[in-house]
């Protein structure tokens, strides 16, 4: 009777073990190239659940992986530079999006380049990659952010602000520019990627006790995240479904918005010639005070050894 009891205790034990699965946080933006979380649980290892945590901002997303409220963060690379720059225990590990991006004007305005937005009512993120960039191709063309009248705007503001004529132009991310382009309200003035940065956007990050204390949970994580990108890549009416459902706009925007939008993983020798460049354009319009150390802020042996499995 006592052996039997034991090995009923034992079981329930392992049963109950099993049944509780190790929760993965991970943060994302809500914008439709920070969809790819959304799909991991389709590729999920047993004895493994996932947790998504939308941020409306770059700044807050990096904030969660920092202070360990998230395991893992999608945002955009500036937010992940300046907390790099700034000392905290950031890491890039993985590409997350590439493009995404998009100058907007309404529709029947006479903008129609850069040098256009000279004296407009321009919204831009403050912190975001998209402010890195627009500021690099204002000194493409001879200008500078004091030619543009610049709002502070978050992105899912962008769209219907332009809409009710609050600005005259924005530098957004998408689902933004699908949506003014869908309703009509507005134009593609440019795409913005023929600076140095080129089209890299969005960066998978960890903290850097992760690294040090469970690498085994990133390999984890980081096989996941490559099959999500690959998979949403791979079938678009799976990509605009999954945008349509988690940021709640509808089919015409988001279809718009999806050939500007390219997921991926991999960091590559351009990747990191593109990262550098970045940091050194924040460094110049003096948005960080000193760049982060590259040796550990990105840490591409991760993605590495999984593109050579």
């Amino acid at each position: 009777m006592r052996l039997a009891a034991t090995a009923a205790a034992l079981s329930t034990t392992a049963n109950s073990a099993f049944a509780e699965d190790r929760v993965i946080k991970v943060g994302t933006l809500k914008l439709i190239h920070g969809i790819t979380p959304y799909f991991y649980e389709k590729f999920l290892t047993p004895g493994f659940k996932v947790e998504v945590i939308p941020f409306e901002s770059p700044t807050d997303g990096k904030n969660a992986v920092a202070t360990g409220t998230v395991d893992f963060g999608i945002y955009g690379l500036a937010a992940a530079t300046l907390g790099g720059a700034n000392g905290e225990p950031v890491v890039v590990i993985a590409a997350a999006c590439n493009r995404g991006m998009a100058v907007v004007a309404a529709k029947d305005s006479a903008i129609n380049s850069i040098k256009d937005l000279k004296d407009k009512k321009v919204a831009i993120w403050p912190g975001s990659t998209q402010e890195v960039v627009i500021l690099d191709r204002l000194t493409a063309e001879g200008m500078t952010i004091k030619d543009v009248q610049s709002v502070r705007i978050s992105f899912s503001d962008m769209a219907p602000a332009l809409a009710r004529g609050d600005i005259d132009a924005y530098v957004g991310a998408e689902p933004g520019p699908g949506i003014s382009l869908a309703n009509g309200v507005g134009k593609i003035v440019e795409y913005p990627y023929s600076t140095p940065t080129g089209s890299l956007n969005m960066v998978l990050t960890t903290r850097r006790e992760m690294i040090e204390k469970d690498p085994e949970l990133i390999r984890t994580l980081l096989k996941i995240h490559r099959k999500a990108s690959e998979y949403a890549m791979g079938d678009r009416d799976a990509f605009v479904a999954m945008a349509m459902q988690k940021l709640g706009q509808q089919k015409a925007s988001i279809e718009q918005a999806a050939p500007n939008v390219e997921l991926t993983w991999n960091i590559d020798d351009l990747f990191l010639k593109q990262a550098n460049y970045y940091g050194a354009q924040m460094l110049a319009k003096k948005q960080i005070r000193q760049l982060p150390d590259y040796t550990t802020f990105i840490d591409p042996s991760f993605v590495k050894a999984i593109a050579a499995s």
